[in-house]
């Protein structure tokens, strides 16, 4: 029994949880960004190069026979994926900002307040 109340104790973690969350939502997300690439990227802005290219779709895109149109897609993306994270990893690094406090003043002992205070009697009787 020991092991299977390990195993439930992990498995029910909040950070086993959380990353689960996480990588069913990047899927979904990805499939999205797949979708923007094909049906609206390639279309409105890849076309009129694919054309000179004589090519109706950017997997056919080819040079000696290495197809790169897939790779393009891909790395385009990666691109997009990579800029919505940085826009929302910032987003929550600035809400998660907490403001800088100044550290209190060191606490000094009646010797140092004298000191302190003869200190700044020299300085004021030498501005004079």
């Amino acid at each position: 029994m020991g092991f299977a109340k390990e195993f439930k104790e992990f498995a029910f973690k909040g950070n086993v949880l959380d990353l689960a969350v996480g990588v069913i939502i990047g899927a979904a997300f990805s499939a999205i960004v797949k979708s923007f690439v094909d049906d609206i990227i390639t279309p409105l802005l890849l076309n009129p190069a694919l054309e000179k290219a004589n090519v109706k779709n950017i997997a056919e895109l080819s040079w000696g026979g290495v197809k790169y149109g897939n790779f393009l897609s891909s790395v385009i993306s990666f691109l997009i994926v990579a800029f919505v994270l940085f826009l929302l990893i910032k987003g929550v690094n600035s809400l998660n900002k907490k403001p800088e406090t100044a550290p209190p003043p060191p606490v000094l002992t009646e010797d140092q307040k004298l000191l302190t205070e003869i200190r700044d009697l020299l300085k004021n009787k030498n501005n004079i």
